[in-house]
């Protein structure tokens, strides 16, 4: 029987987006369906294996992307979260891979499900890119997801402090405003994906938030105080409102987390 870490590996190291999402339904339903031995067995890669495009800039060389008004504008952004979403699929399978060791069984549970839902997440971005005349690949991205997990490898608690519970947190406050964006130029299509990929988005941040507090309470510290420590020390970034409150306490992140880190002289 193969291990639950050959699958996530495998995951990682497919690099076509078609490969790639292929190998994520195929781990989480193997997962599902008791196929998967509960043994770490292999190590993960340092980075995962990428497609020859897009093109990958360092974040402050990347084109502007404009507010999505004009169609190329759009496109630009439906690509740009095209992107978040493909770099959201190795991000779980490694968390799967890398710290499932440390947890209970319920953890590779929610973060194979995680895996499954953001390579749908990809797949209904890449498909509306085609139905608008372009295709994932088509314009430049940068990497800034995984270099976010790359400096998290070492620690389980860094890992969750930051990937979840900062990045896909932000991700809770800034997509409301992007629907309305596409519903105000008439692309109720793009506005109905991002509300179904928002709405997963609160589970996703919430298994974050959940494993993290049970990693505290396994190693007696404080989550609140632990998260600020993390914070501070390995994202290299800044925690700025508008905070989508209603959606972050759905996740279990309360302002308790995040509020003394949001103003800048804090950070």
């Amino acid at each position: 029987m193969r291990s639950v870490a050959e699958a996530a590996r495998a995951v990682l190291n497919a690099a076509e987006p078609r490969d790639k999402i292929k190998a994520a339904r195929t781990a989480a339903r193997d997962w599902r369906l008791g196929r998967l031995a509960f043994v770490f067995d292999v190590t993960m890669p340092i980075r995962p294996a990428r497609p020859d495009r897009p093109e990958l800039l360092p974040p402050n060389q990347m084109p502007k992307r404009g507010k999505g008004g004009s169609e190329r504008g759009r496109i630009a952004l439906i690509h740009a979260l095209a992107h978040i979403e493909f770099a959201a699929i190795d991000l779980a399978f490694d968390a799967v891979g890398r710290f499932g060791v440390m947890f209970p069984r319920g953890f590779t549970d929610d973060w194979m499900r995680v895996g499954a839902d953001e390579a749908m997440h990809f797949a209904l971005l890449d498909r509306r890119l085609r139905q608008l005349g372009s295709h994932y690949g088509a314009m430049p991205a940068h990497d800034g997801l995984w270099d976010a997990a790359a400096e998290t490898a070492h620690d389980r608690l860094a890992r969750l402090a930051v990937v979840p519970m900062v990045l896909e947190a932000r991700g809770l406050d800034v997509t409301p405003a992007t629907i309305a964006r596409f519903v105000a130029v008439g692309d109720h299509v793009t506005g109905g994906i991002l509300t179904r990929i928002l709405n997963d988005e609160v589970r996703h941040v919430r298994a974050g938030t959940t494993w993290f507090e049970s990693a505290c309470a396994d190693e007696n510290r404080a989550p609140e105080a632990t998260w600020h420590e993390l914070v501070r020390a390995h994202f290299h970034g800044l925690i700025k409102p508008p905070f989508n409150d209603s959606a972050r306490r759905s996740a279990g992140l309360t302002r308790e987390y995040y509020a003394p880190l949001a103003v800048q002289g804090n950070l």
